[in-house]
């Protein structure tokens, strides 16, 4: 039936939109919600006036690499292309967000060149040195948020050096791999290196962390400005009793969310964890919380 149908009445050309009439800044705007990747290998390269402000430093103060699904088998050296970003930055970046490709050399590179930085977030990345994270965040100590998801090191150390060397820190998540049936012992370490180093605290977000109800008034008693604390499948803390009317007392926006292994299957299941293949991690943990 639809062969029936007249086609659409033709447009004269001044009808069209010429993108290219669009005032700079609203330009500007609306290529800044691309990626690293669809700006250096796409955007830039549709007309003079597109480079011109794809070289701007103001397009780089926030630069976000994105997830990539099958990373190794893109054509693109990430780590190459991060680099050139912090380039064009031109020394204004204040916000960036890293993942997989970010090893020893890159984080230091970044903050070497971004003193300015103020957010950073590190997802699923395992091959950075407590050395290299040391040496990084001494280069930026004027980092408020820093993100940490689903990665592979020792955190504790993290924890201590972000501390010492970044005294304007206000907000941290971290984010672990939550297991069903969860085979592991609770630990506080990650907790009292918190509460020894960062005093000025004031919103933590921790999912599928092995801490205890001993550290997280640890946390309390060290961060005293902790207003906002979220918790997701932190199973060896329990809300019951006087520490749970505590808690609520002491933080104004308390959020608890525990769930037992039989919900916790379900939400596997509903995520679509189940499936997935060995390399994709798209739908791991809990990546449907929106924080």
């Amino acid at each position: 039936m639809d062969s029936l149908l007249p086609p659409p009445p033709l447009r004269s050309a001044d009808q069209y939109r010429n993108w290219l009439d669009l005032p700079r800044e609203v330009t500007a705007s609306i290529l800044k919600r691309l990626g690293v990747i669809e700006i250096l290998t796409s955007a830039q390269k549709v007309c003079l006036l597109w480079r011109s402000i794809c070289k701007d430093p103001s397009m780089w103060r926030m630069i976000n690499t994105g997830y990539v699904r099958n990373l190794w088998s893109i054509p693109y050296d990430l780590e190459q292309m991060c680099r050139h970003a912090v380039d064009r930055s031109c020394s204004q970046l204040v916000g960036i967000k890293v993942g997989w490709f970010c090893m020893d050399g890159l984080l230091k590179y970044i903050t070497e060149s971004s003193s300015r930085l103020r957010y950073l977030e590190v997802a699923r990345c395992s091959i950075i040195s407590d050395k290299e994270w040391s040496e990084a965040v001494a280069n930026i100590p004027l980092l408020e948020e820093l993100e940490l998801s689903y990665c592979s090191w020792n955190t504790e150390k993290i924890l201590e050096a972000v501390g010492r060397s970044c005294p304007h820190l206000k907000s941290l998540k971290l984010r672990s791999e939550v297991y069903w049936r969860d085979p592991f012992k609770g630990c506080d370490l990650w907790a009292v290196a918190m509460a020894e180093n960062m005093p000025g605290l004031v919103s933590l977000l921790l999912v599928g962390n092995r801490l205890t109800n001993d550290g997280l008034q640890a946390i309390l008693d060290g961060c005293p400005h902790v207003q906002s604390l979220e918790l997701w499948c932190c199973r060896h803390v329990s809300m019951e009793g006087n520490f749970g009317r505590k808690c609520s007392e002491r933080i104004k926006n308390l959020r608890f969310h525990y769930f037992s292994d039989h919900e916790f299957e379900k939400i596997l299941i509903n995520s679509g964890y189940y499936d997935q293949d060995d390399n994709d991690y798209e739908n791991f943990g809990l990546e449907y919380i929106e924080d």
